[in-house]
């Protein structure tokens, strides 16, 4: 702890200090608990949609072996926009997987196989769900980041800020407490003397 002045001036700044620090403790708690409750939320997405990859690649392997014919797939399948919207947690903005956008695929329907349609419509799909995992992973990345730094103020409040504020107070009471008893010690020491003088001098 700082050395403190124990004055009654630095007795009413620690006490507002105090108050102040009383005051937001709640509101650094509350953030991390939404940041807690949001990062397991978008853990649990997370999950789901990795499974769900997974499980999308699982049944392309069926039929990815017509993907190397001379059909080039590329071009209708490179996204033209990944969008997405700002979703805030306690003051905090994470981007949340809309949608991915790709070029209409335009082909002659009877020189192209049947299939092709098919394949463009499932790799939209695993390139959607690779983007929107991204996008999970990095909205959990600043979540955690964020939660990390409230963590370090809820703990800097609870057990040095207010810790610190409270004893200082104490202290300055009791030295302010000692100061006041002192002084009516020295001023009923002094009446007794001024009376013992009136005493003395009304006896000659």
């Amino acid at each position: 702890m700082a050395k403190i002045k124990l004055t009654k001036g630095e007795l009413k700044r620690q006490r507002d200090a105090l108050a102040q620090y009383q005051r937001y403790l709640p509101t650094l708690q509350l953030k991390k608990q939404q940041l807690q409750l949001e990062i397991l939320q978008q853990d649990n997405l997370l999950i789901d949609r990795e499974r769900s990859l997974a499980k999308k690649k699982e049944q392309a392997g069926i039929w990815a072996g017509l993907l190397s014919g001379p059909i080039d797939l590329g071009p209708w399948i490179k996204p033209v926009r990944i969008v997405s919207s700002i979703k805030n947690v306690a003051g905090v903005d994470i981007s949340i997987f809309e949608k991915v956008e790709f070029d209409v695929a335009e082909y002659d329907l009877f020189v192209v196989p049947l299939w092709v349609d098919f394949a463009i419509e499932a790799l939209h799909t695993l390139v959607s769900l690779k983007n929107e995992i991204m996008l999970i992973k990095e909205g959990i990345n600043v979540l955690r980041q964020e939660l990390r730094i409230t963590t370090q103020r809820v703990n800097l409040f609870e057990k040095v800020k207010i810790p610190e504020t409270e004893e200082a107070i104490r202290l300055i009471k009791v030295y302010i407490g000692d100061q006041m008893a002192n002084a009516v010690g020295r001023s009923k020491i002094a009446k007794r003397k001024i009376e013992e003088v009136a005493f003395a001098g009304a006896a000659v």
